[in-house]
């Protein structure tokens, strides 16, 4: 929800809000109705007041033709949730999680990498790039085995999702001791 609908939204709940506390009170006979149209002829016979209410009413009717009309276009399963694929027969979402688990799957395989974390990025052009951050162990070739991860991450994810990543960034965060 954008800012100007979430102060909207508390404006008309609040002018709501006020109105129907108003009314209940003229209802239940602890207001007398003369007293409210008094108060309001007189705001509205100073020409400071009437003009301000004015611009406050067309504020108000501005706000509520758009919430009318306008919706949000934001999609709940948009392209920052996951990738689309579209083709004669349909459509196919995969979603970040998704991948995230593939990843780390194809991490599990290789021997010397211990305790993976990868998050997906996907930017508006539709490349998908990974980071990936681990701990190794100690006898490792830390260089060979970013290079291999690198490898089997693109084309189990080509293999699997017929998906083109750009670019698989691996992330050392700690050498791990055998215990």
């Amino acid at each position: 929800m954008k800012v100007l609908d979430k102060i909207a939204l508390v404006l008309f709940s609040s002018i709501v809000l006020i109105v129907s506390i108003l009314f209940c009170f003229v209802i239940f006979g602890w207001i007398n109705i003369d007293i409210i149209a008094l108060y309001i002829k007189q705001g509205l016979n100073n020409p400071v007041v009437s003009n301000i209410t004015l611009v406050v009413l067309v504020v108000f009717i501005l706000l509520a033709i758009k919430g009318i009309f306008y919706t949000s276009t934001k999609r709940e399963n948009g392209a920052e949730k996951g990738i689309l694929i579209q083709n004669e027969n349909g459509k196919l979402f995969i979603s970040k999680d998704t991948i995230n688990n593939m990843v780390s799957g194809v991490v599990k395989q290789v021997n010397g990498a211990e305790d993976i974390s990868s998050k997906v990025l996907l930017t508006k052009e539709g490349a998908i790039s990974i980071d990936v951050t681990l701990y190794v162990t100690q006898e490792v070739v830390i260089k060979d085995l970013s290079n291999e991860l690198q490898q089997k991450i693109k084309e189990t994810i080509k293999k699997s999702m017929d998906i083109d990543i750009q670019s698989v960034n691996i992330s050392i965060k700690n050498i791990t001791r055998e215990s």
